[in-house]
Formats: C-alpha cells, structure tokens, sequence
C-alpha cells in the first residue's frame, strides 16, 4: 500500500499544490506552526478515520475559503486508486475512485493507516479507558465484527446499570438482575477473550521493536489486566462462569454503588519497561518510545490480517528522543511508507534514504 501523490486546495494553512511521496521513509521538517501535522492530518481523513487533533470540519477550511478538498493517489488491492474528500460550509462530500461515497467512512479499509501524534502519549500517561479504547480501535480495523460486539456490551451494561439504580426504589426489580447478569458476562467473557489473543501478539511485535528502537538495552512488556483472574481466562466459558459468579456475589455492592463493578470495561493494560511501570518510573524519552513501539506493532498487526502493508504517520516523532532512537526510526522502519514530521534540521540529516520536504508557511518545498 503506498501513496503515489496528494493533493490539497483551501486546507488549513497549507499552501494549494501537489507532493509525491517515495514508497520509503519521507520526512517533513520546519519550525513550529508551519502546517506539518496538517498534512498527516490530510493523509489521516482520506484513510476514513476522523481527525486525530478532534477538529470539527469547518476547522479544516482555510481562513477566507469556501471550501477546502484534499486528495490522495495510491496503489492499493493490486491496482491504483484515488480517495477524495471536498469540504464546504455544512457539508462534506467523499469519493472513491470517481464514486461518490454515503460517507467518509466508506474509506476504512481502502487506504489503512497507523498514526502517532503527542496526543497518543496518552497510552501511558493517562487512565486505563485510553488505554481500552486503543486496543479496541486497532482490533476493529482487522476485525469489523468486533466493534459490534462492543457495542452490545456496552447497551447491555447501560441497562443493567440503570436497573442497578432503579433497585433501591423498587425492589422487586431485583430478580430481573439475573437474565441481565448471564448475557452481560457471557459478553464480557468474549470481549476479554479477543482483547488477550490481540494484547499477546501485540506484546511480542512491540517488544522487538522497542529492543531496536533502545538498542538492546529495554525488555518492553504489555500485560493484559483483569478483574477476571488470569486462571479463569483460559477459556471464554470459565471466563464468563467467573464472572456471572462475581455479578451474583456481589450484587449488593453493584446495588450501593449504582454500577458493575467487574467487566471489560474496568479493564487495564500493563506497559513496563525492565519490568517497572513506564507510566510511574518512565521517562519522557522512554514513554514516547514505548508508544512508538505499539504503534509500528499495530501496523504490523493489520499488514498481517489484511495482506498489504499499511501507511505508518508519525507527527513530532524525533523530539525527546535520543541520537539513537531517531537513528532507528529514520533507517530502520524502511521497508514500508512512512511519513514523519519533525522540527529539527539536524535529525533528517541522519536519514540514509528517503525524500526530505521543507515546509515554511504552508509552503512544501
């Protein structure tokens, strides 16, 4: 999967025009508030996702334009096709090799893309749902069905909760608990079965890149956390037996608390460097660097599951990172597409073979 050529008009501070990427590593460097993040950004939406920044669609339309359209070329599926994406005051208009699209999500699939933006330290800095939600994210892109699942989950455990508080007022709701508490674990019990088969993979592709990425010198580990015992997990049965067994014991608890205490949705990753917490005793370097290593994981993950080799997006990736760290990402990620931002001249000096861009103003040079 590679981008031949993109194209952007009236989008955000970048200067109308047209860049060719090479099929390996291309680095676009200059100074802060340039318009760098933009263009991953560009490359971002056209793969259907929705900006990563969370910006609204009239936040992407330069100021005094009427619209804005961004456009991408790329071999994909054995052939070559084009994405486009046209936005104007109130609207938003997707196309597909010509073909207009019902939405921009019509895209997933067709152009895949992994992305690390500042943002996504987030994965070890803040609380266990960021952490959820990046694992359930990447699991839908290899498998769509999943986002289904959770989704019913999530509905199932919306009712149980309101039943839980509807309770104390009307108490012979209490024996409705039980149907509620058999799907919601037997649910649960799938969700955690999935998450752990995709945690393990992902554990074992991110640790061989963080060992290059540290020279040897870091044992990255990713650890599955549950309320769900790991010895009840072995099987998606005994994990959903321990978990109506858990909903029924603790009932009155759920009650006075007004919420399931026990469930996928309390669940956790454990992220250790050298078998301490990166989040409690990593450094700055360190945290980025363990994100990093998730995220090329991730992508090697979907090359595996779709057969073609995603886009790999990496915004203000150099920065906290030592000579060493910069070095393997520049040289030694080659073998796919790669596109990276940096502010520093110095860094792309170390870059051995590629396509370097300049961009001031808007303007890619």
């Amino acid at each position: 999967m590679n981008v031949t050529s993109l194209c952007f008009e009236g989008f955000r501070n970048l200067e109308d025009g047209e860049i060719f990427p090479c099929p390996g590593v291309n680095v676009f460097y200059g100074t802060n508030a340039q318009g760098k993040t933009n263009l991953i950004e560009a490359i971002w939406l056209l793969s259907g996702n929705r900006s990563f920044r969370g910006a609204r669609d009239a936040d992407l339309i330069k100021f005094g334009s009427e619209r804005a359209k961004i456009k991408i070329a790329f071999f994909s599926e054995m052939r070559e096709q084009s994405a486009e994406i046209i936005f104007s005051k109130g609207k938003k208009e997707t196309f597909l090799n010509g073909v207009k699209q019902p939405a921009s999500s019509a895209l997933l699939g067709k152009l895949c893309a992994v992305v690390f933006s500042p943002e996504h330290l987030s994965l070890v800095k803040s609380g266990p749902s960021e952490r959820r939600s990046f694992i359930d994210g990447a699991i839908c892109q290899i498998k769509p069905s999943f986002k289904d699942q959770l989704s019913e989950y999530k509905r199932t455990l919306a009712q149980r909760n309101a039943l839980l508080k509807d309770i104390p007022h009307h108490p012979e709701l209490i024996d409705t608990l039980y149907a509620w508490d058999h799907h919601l674990a037997s649910l649960g019990a799938g969700i955690i079965g999935t998450r752990m088969k995709y945690v393990k993979k992902l554990c074992e592709a991110a640790s061989r890149y963080h060992n290059g990425i540290s020279s040897g010198k870091e044992k990255l580990e990713i650890v599955y956390s549950s309320a769900v015992p790991e010895e009840y997990r072995t099987t998606p049965e005994r994990s959903r037996d321990y978990m109506f067994a858990f909903l029924t014991d603790k009932r009155n608890e759920d009650i006075a608390a007004g919420c399931t205490t026990i469930g996928p949705h309390r669940d956790d990753l454990d992220i250790m460097i050298n078998g301490e917490s990166v989040r409690t005793f990593g450094s700055q370097g360190q945290q980025r660097s363990c994100v990093l290593s998730m995220k090329i994981a991730e992508e090697e993950l979907i090359k595996l599951a779709v057969s073609e080799e995603p886009l790999v997006l990496l915004d203000d990736v150099l920065s906290e990172l030592d000579s060493t760290r910069q070095e393997f990402l520049l040289n030694e990620i080659c073998d796919r597409q790669v596109f990276i931002t940096c502010c520093e001249a110095a860094s792309v000096q170390r870059l051995k073979d590629g396509k370097l861009f300049r961009i001031n103003g808007g303007k890619i040079e």
